[in-house]
């Protein structure tokens, strides 16, 4: 299935939602040459840790997409504050619409509508009315999913995965977080590739698939 996507639009909540959700699948579609388009909504400026500037996590997006071989033209990054997407769900559905409207994907990655995080929430309800017509699958942000099923492996090779760790540790502002940890990374890949009889994976909740 994954062979066949040549426009895959990442919906990312904040910047480095989309990188650990599914930033090996990131990797593998762009060596594969897919064009991989990332939109995140949000840079986080009031969860930033004192001493980094309000502009970081705009500039550490495009270093870690950049990791993953995402041109910054294919880059997309707005600026709504953290948790406040719920009252902005119209305006964020416009410009998933907007997208739709100029870039029909083959496939759209977001999270899960099971994630308890209220800004992933809203992005994965919106991206379900504006992708409608298209395949959606939803990616594993596991600390925020109490509820996930397991119903798409994507199969990663070790580059994959080490492309990943290199795009979230270019997130110096982030690295004070226990997720955010390169043995984690490989160990969650490795649990999900077992699974399937494969080195490495990451996984998927399947919404809808067009083919």
């Amino acid at each position: 299935m994954i062979d066949g996507w040549r426009r895959v639009l990442v919906l990312a909540p904040h910047t480095d939602d989309g990188e650990f959700g599914c930033g090996g699948t990131m990797a593998r579609l762009v060596e594969a040459g897919a064009e991989v388009r990332y939109v995140a909504f949000s840079i986080a400026t009031k969860s930033l840790p004192d001493g980094f500037p309000p502009d970081t996590l705009a500039r550490e997006v495009r270093d870690a997409t950049a990791e993953l071989g995402i041109p910054e033209a294919q880059l997309t990054v707005h600026d709504f504050d953290v948790r406040t997407f719920p009252h902005h769900r119209q305006e964020i559905l416009e410009r998933l619409i907007e997208l739709w409207e100029e870039w029909p994907p083959d496939a759209v990655l977001m999270p899960s509508h099971h994630d308890v995080h209220q800004d992933h929430r809203t992005i994965a309800e919106e991206g379900l009315r504006a992708f409608k017509r298209t395949t959606i699958l939803g990616y594993e942000i596991p600390w925020n999913n109490f509820d996930f099923s397991y119903q798409a492996y994507i199969a990663l090779e070790q580059r994959h995965v080490e492309r990943k760790v290199a795009a979230l540790e270019r997130y110096a502002s982030q690295q004070h977080r226990r997720y955010a940890n390169a043995e984690y990374v490989w160990n969650l890949a490795r649990t999900h590739g077992v699974n399937v009889n494969r080195e490495f994976a990451e996984v998927f909740q399947v919404y809808r698939v067009v083919a």
